[in-house]
Order: C-alpha cells, then structure tokens, then sequence
C-alpha cells in the first residue's frame, strides 16, 4: 500500500475484470496505463477466471485477498466475483481513496448484444456505476487463430484517447453518471474504422446442453464461447460425485445471427471500435408495455368477479 496517493495530481484508476488478475488482457492494461505515466493504477480483480458470472456477489461468506506484485500498480488478487472486486476496492476498505475511474477489462472475447447481461467484466463496471463512480467495461473480440497477445496491448493503446477524454470530463465536472460505458474493439485492431457511437443489440449465442460421462469430458468453454480444449485443473471428475448424479456440459447451439440494425455487434464486425453507453435498467419494448397495459385491468377484474 506504499506509495498510494504520492502523485496527488495523477488520476486514480482502478481495474479489475473477469478472466483474472492473471488475465492477458488485464495485463496489458495496467501495462499501458503505467506506461503512459498520466496515471496513478490500482488493481483490484478476481484471483481465478470469473466468465460469465454476470453481477453474482458473494453475501454469505468472507473473501480472502492477497496482494500482488504488478509493477507500477498496487494490486490485489480476491477470492470473489468481479462485482465484488468493484465493490471492495470502492469501499475504502482496501485503498484509502477512491478512484476517479473504474475499467473493468479487457476481456478475451466481445460483449454486445444480450450477452452484456451474463458478463462479467460488464458487470465489474456496473458495479462501479452503482456506487456513482464513472466506470467502463473493455472487451476484445479475440478469435483463435487470427488473434495474438500483442492484440490486447494495442486494445489498451486504441482505448487511451477515450480514457483520457473521460477523466478530463470528470476533472470538470460534467461527466454524465446517469450511465457507463461498453467499449469493444474488432478483431483485426491494428486496422480499424474509427470509434462509433452505438447501442446495445440483441446479438446471443443460443446455448444448450449435453450429457457427459465425466466433469473431465469436453473441455472447458473458454470467456469467448467457444470449447478451448483446455481440462483445467478445478473441473470436477468423476470419482468427486456419486454414480447416481448426472452430469451435463453447456455447448454452443446456434451460432450467433449479426444484427440488421446499427448496433453494437454488428458495428464491431464491420470493423468499429464500438462505444455504447449502458443503464442498470431493463425495460420492455414500448409494445410489451402497452400490451401490459390492457391485459392487467382485465385480470384484475376477472380475479374479483
């Protein structure tokens, strides 16, 4: 904790995400924004990938936190969800301040569409958002085969100008908190069109299910929705469950359809850094609330009779 709070005039950013404080793209990062020397970098994210977890909390139980060496930043690794790391390093319970920004990222696979519910690097940001602190959620749209790991740093490296376009908002006070940002940059970064305004579609990848013999078989589904083939050691197999459990593994159905609107998925393929603000909020399309709107008095009126 040395050392916090020594450069005074430096905006304060805290990262977390949910692949792990190991994570590629959280690496790259907080590697960046070191690098840039404009920044005073806290970390504060799950100590074991976290995918999918969407705004889970833990209530009941205690979470362990360790410190961890990451050079130019003050970082720590905790046993909980990423709404939990957002919510902890906000609290002034780990750090003696709180920061001027949230990143939550830069997570190994998109988030647009639908898909932005079950995020949890999405959720690390909304987290922040709800404490009324200005946050944004970063993914990369890595596709196995034609991505690399330089591919993050040059995520980060394209996300600066808008980082720092934020933070000088805030310094004048006139950063809206009525939302949070989702940013996501194409696969093929280096080449991009530009960053584009955008809004959130209902891009989703249909999930189903399939009986397995052993908590082994199958692989793993990676933060990308794909099988990566990669056993980890924590999966459960089958001498740790009794012969009369059944065991069934998530696997990808129906490939994901690109959007006929101009909205966040379909702006990310064509090549886009797309930037889509978002609300907690989940209302119905304006169609389901006039339906509503008819249908309750009758119910109402049936249930009385």
């Amino acid at each position: 904790m040395d050392g916090v709070g020594n450069s005074v005039a430096r905006s304060k950013i805290m990262v977390t995400n949910d692949d792990g404080i190991d994570g590629a793209g959280l690496r790259a990062l907080v590697q960046v924004l070191v690098s840039s020397n404009l920044y005073e970098v806290l970390v504060c994210a799950p100590d074991s990938e976290m995918s999918g977890v969407s705004h889970s909390i833990t209530w009941r139980h205690s979470v362990s936190v360790k410190q961890v060496n990451i050079e130019g930043a003050v970082a720590f690794a905790v046993s909980g969800t990423p709404a939990d790391c957002a919510s902890l390093g906000l609290s002034k319970a780990l750090f003696p301040s709180t920061p001027d920004l949230v990143i939550s990222g830069i997570n190994m696979g998109s988030n647009c569409g639908y898909h932005v519910v079950c995020s949890g690097t999405v959720a690390g940001a909304r987290e922040a958002f709800f404490h009324d602190v200005p946050s944004v959620s970063i993914s990369y749209d890595w596709v196995g085969g034609k991505s690399k790991g330089n591919d993050f740093t040059l995520a980060a490296e394209y996300c600066l100008p808008v980082i720092g376009a934020i933070l000088a908002e805030i310094k004048n006070g006139t950063y809206p908190l009525r939302c949070f940002l989702n940013i996501a940059l194409p696969t093929n970064v280096s080449n991009h069109k530009g960053y584009k305004l955008t809004r959130q579609g209902k891009r989703l990848v249909k999930m189903g299910w399939r009986q397995v013999t052993s908590g082994m078989q199958g692989g793993k589904m990676s933060s990308t929705m794909t099988m990566d083939g990669v056993v980890s050691s924590t999966q459960m197999g089958a001498s740790s469950i009794s012969e009369e459990h059944l065991l069934f593994k998530r696997e990808v159905v129906i490939a994901a359809h690109v959007e006929v609107d101009d909205t966040d998925y379909r702006d990310l393929q064509e090549g886009y850094i797309t930037v889509t603000p978002l609300g907690a909020l989940s209302n119905a399309e304006l169609d389901c609330q006039a339906y509503f709107k008819d249908w309750l008095p009758g119910v109402i009126d049936s249930s009385s009779a």
